[in-house]
């Protein structure tokens, strides 16, 4: 068999088994690669989401209207739940975004105090075009495992996700 090659986490586990062989530190394995991973992907979105001229926050906020389908609108507060942010924070993101263009504002018909935000032509033409270079930027990410694989690591990391979101 031949030997594997080693990545950083390897020598990181190498390391703290050395160092504290008391420690089971085979959480290290996966888990700190899926930390390596998380923080390279943010800097890759980030890099595609730049390339439209959006941050990171204002992609979420305008994909989750585009995904609310026609006519691409929302409450705040569903605003709110889909991105985790707060009340505060999605007032000042919505106010951001309104003055970019990409989103207005408009009563909601079945409450006078109520508000929907509505993704304008110009907010549904860029959040398209980030999500298609975001998927291509993506593909080329996966193309580094085949097929069978990435569907394993797709429904075990569910399979974790799932456990710490209940």
């Amino acid at each position: 068999m031949a030997a594997r090659e080693q990545d950083e986490v390897d020598r990181i586990v190498d390391a703290w088994q050395r160092e504290r062989a008391d420690l089971d530190v085979a959480p290290l394995h996966v888990l700190s690669r899926i930390s390596r991973l998380a923080r390279r992907l943010d800097q890759d979105r980030g890099s595609a989401f730049a390339e439209h001229g959006l941050e990171g926050w204002e992609f979420d906020v305008l994909s989750a209207l585009r995904r609310a389908g026609t006519p691409y609108e929302l409450s705040p507060g569903a605003l709110m739940q889909q991105t985790l942010v707060t009340s505060g924070t999605m007032t000042n993101r919505v106010d951001r975004l309104e003055k970019r263009g990409f989103v207005q504002r408009r009563p909601a018909p079945s409450d006078r105090r109520g508000v929907l935000v509505r993704l304008t032509a110009d907010g549904r033409r860029v959040v398209d075009a980030a999500m298609a270079d975001l998927l291509q930027h993506e593909q080329d990410i996966l193309s580094h495992l085949p097929a069978r694989e990435r569907d394993r690591l797709a429904s075990g990391l569910r399979t974790l996700l799932a456990a710490l979101e209940d």
